[in-house]
């Protein structure tokens, strides 16, 4: 009679064990994402020079750059614009997506070192799926880029480069822009599985920031491209995910209809991160790196 009872009662109380593991699973994963944001975050702010070095750089194209190409723009109306825009303007977007590419190639520097002094051994044996931790650094990384992506935006203001990021549209910026930096974060960590050594890491770099980052929107609209005769460096920039990265926030911060961008940048998000994720496998990349013979 009392194994009869027992029996009955289980069925009952399996269903709660499974919520109550289920609620610890998601406290403990909800730990997870703000102890390793919280770390990023800490050792940003212990490093002044990052933000500055940051900011100086696109701060540098827009006041010296920016001066010489001024009115470059005055004998035609560009998209997104309804009227004549002085180069500084159309050029800041641009430099905001600058701001989010060269974090996210940080953040890749940042993940061979973690890699190397054996951190990133340490936190791929917390109980939680590998995807749940490559997600949380990329959280902290896409946090950072915005951060940063702001703070130049207000000194940008405080130049006289007055974006309109105080409407209602810019709500959509705000969305485009951490996407985008979700994007960039993404291909940093991809681009982290296959870098092996610290030494290699300005080499790669050279090939996928420089090239990435001119041959785009950032600083000449496509038909311009078109226009000059530049076909290959045209269709090239059509396809660049910075470029769609970049045209979205553009178009957002007036209120037009970005196109086909956000589904890009989205669609490359899933694609960048689902090779990192990959990448990192036990039987792939990280596992791989870990099992290789010195100087090797």
């Amino acid at each position: 009679m009392q194994d009869r009872a027992m029996n009955r009662q289980r069925p009952a109380s399996e269903p709660a064990a499974a919520d109550g593991a289920a609620r610890r699973g998601l406290r403990h994963a909800l730990q997870a994402l703000q102890a390793i944001v919280m770390r990023e975050l800490l050792k940003f702010a212990r490093q002044t020079g990052r933000l500055v070095s940051a900011l100086v750089r696109p701060l540098l194209w827009l006041a010296v750059f920016a001066a010489g190409f001024r009115n470059v723009f005055g004998v035609a109306i560009v998209e997104p614009y309804d009227t004549y825009i002085p180069y500084d303007v159309y050029i800041a977007p641009g430099l905001v997506g600058m701001v989010l590419l060269f974090n996210g190639m940080q953040s890749s520097l940042a993940m061979v070192y973690d890699r190397e002094m054996g951190l990133m051994r340490l936190l791929m044996t917390a109980p939680l799926p590998r995807s749940w931790l490559l997600a949380c650094k990329l959280c902290a990384t896409a946090l950072l880029s915005v951060l940063q992506a702001m703070a130049f935006v207000a000194v940008a203001w405080l130049l006289g480069t007055q974006l309109p990021v105080l409407t209602a549209a810019g709500l959509h910026a705000v969305l485009a822009l951490v996407c985008a930096a979700l994007m960039l974060g993404a291909l940093g960590l991809f681009l982290s599985v296959h870098i092996r050594q610290l030494e290699n890491f300005a080499g790669t770099m050279n090939f996928v920031i420089f090239p990435m980052y001119f041959m785009s929107t950032a600083l000449y609209p496509l038909w311009k491209l078109q226009e000059s005769g530049a076909d290959w460096v045209y269709q090239l920039a059509r396809f660049n995910p910075f470029t769609h990265a970049v045209e979205w926030i553009r178009f957002a911060l007036y209120g037009k209809d970005p196109g086909a961008s956000p589904w890009v940048v989205l669609g490359c998000l899933a694609v960048f991160f689902g090779l990192a994720c990959w990448g990192y496998d036990p039987q792939r990349g990280f596992g791989g790196l870990a099992k290789r013979k010195p100087g090797g």
